[in-house]
């Protein structure tokens, strides 16, 4: 690779396989001090210190990530991000609190009409949040993420994104829910047109026709768990003994065993299988989405298959359950690296053309997003 340069291409299932444009060279054991140190002073301090931990976590993690030849920086601060915290209370959660008191004082008092408007509208103006925050934190991200010393960002501040994620959304669950993949991947288009790096704009072109066979799969997946959970119950119901009481009834204190272990069959299915389904899903729609983007001559891919998301998923919930709970303070550097060792990008950039992004920085950081426990790294 030239001074400044790098150009990368895909390989042919015969070449042998080059030093990925991503690398992670972080450990495990070098996280921890970090991971239990933070989650002390968050129990000390009764959660407030959770902004300065989330700083200091990424500084870690951007820290240990290299795309071509530089690793990356994080530049955000615990304050910005106790700034965005603060910010949602003030202007969101303290008004939502009051609107939906006066909705009930009105509704008690007999002006229905007025009560349940005043508890729509907050409801609604949730909705629209929920995609403003999205966008405004990967814009926040970005803006905090520097690379050669450049940074990414957006000029766009969500507002009219957030409108578009409230139609879209709503348009793809009126189809019956059929129109989700298409929601997902206009959203993601749309979101991602909008960001940039240094000079150079991100473009997005993902179709979402390649989804709709796994998403069928997810969809019809509750009602074929309907049918299975009744099977094992009739089933189960017949093949165990079960206690009646004098008057020919079930005792009430001492519910069948075949009915007892038909309940765990059924929430078995629904919630383990059925997530393990959506994984299936996911899988597809993050290597299609991923692979239709591009940064100028720059062309990513995600190469991680369904096996790889169910093990990622499995070690989780083996990690916080052999750990009594305790493991989830990795998550969030299980969950960077898996996003860094999968992600690949090809062609062209000449690196000594690189100018800083001319985007405003946003002063405080993904409150929004927190607030709507739709956080990630």
């Amino acid at each position: 690779m030239d001074a400044g340069f790098f150009r990368g291409r895909k390989k042919n299932m015969d070449e042998e396989q080059a030093e990925s444009a991503f690398g992670f060279h972080g450990t495990w054991r070098e996280f921890a001090p970090i991971a239990f140190t933070n989650l002390l002073l968050i129990i000390v301090t009764l959660g407030i210190y959770r902004f300065w931990a989330k700083a200091r976590e990424r500084r870690y993690l951007w820290s240990r990530t290299r795309f071509i030849d530089e690793r990356l920086e994080w530049t955000g601060t615990g304050l910005e991000l106790f700034l965005g915290g603060v910010v949602v209370v003030l202007l969101f959660v303290v008004p939502y609190i009051v609107m939906t008191q006066v909705a009930q004082a009105m509704i008690l008092r007999g002006e229905t009409a007025i009560g349940v408007a005043l508890t729509v509208i907050p409801l609604l103006a949730i909705f629209y949040l929920m995609g403003v925050a999205r966008f405004r934190a990967i814009r926040y991200r970005l803006g905090r993420t520097n690379w050669r010393g450049i940074r990414g960002g957006s000029d766009s501040k969500g507002f009219r994104y957030g409108w578009s994620y409230m139609w879209k959304t709503t348009l793809g669950y009126l189809a019956f829910g059929l129109g989700v993949p298409w929601a997902m991947v206009s959203l993601w288009n749309q979101r991602w047109r909008l960001m940039s790096f240094g000079p150079m704009d991100f473009t997005c072109s993902a179709d979402f026709s390649p989804l709709m066979k796994r998403y069928l799969l997810f969809y019809f997946s509750p009602f074929l768990a309907i049918l299975v959970a009744a099977g094992a119950m009739f089933a189960i119901a017949l093949g165990f003994a079960v206690d009646f009481d004098g008057a020919g009834g079930f005792d009430p204190e001492e519910p069948p065993i075949g009915f007892v272990a038909a309940v765990v069959v059924a929430l078995f299915l629904f919630y383990f299988v059925l997530g393990f389904i959506w994984l299936v899903y996911f899988a597809k729609f993050y290597r299609v989405v991923v692979g239709h983007m591009a940064l100028g001559d720059l062309e990513f891919e995600f190469d991680a298959k369904t096996k790889d998301w169910i093990k990622l998923g499995l070690g989780d919930v083996a990690l916080v359950v052999l750990t009594l709970g305790i493991g989830f303070v990795f998550l969030g550097y299980r969950h960077w690296k898996f996003f860094v060792t999968h992600m690949q990008a090809y062609g062209e950039i000449n690196v000594d053309d690189l100018t800083q992004s001319t985007t405003k920085r946003a002063r405080h950081g993904e409150g929004l997003l927190d607030a709507f426990d739709m956080g990630a790294i």
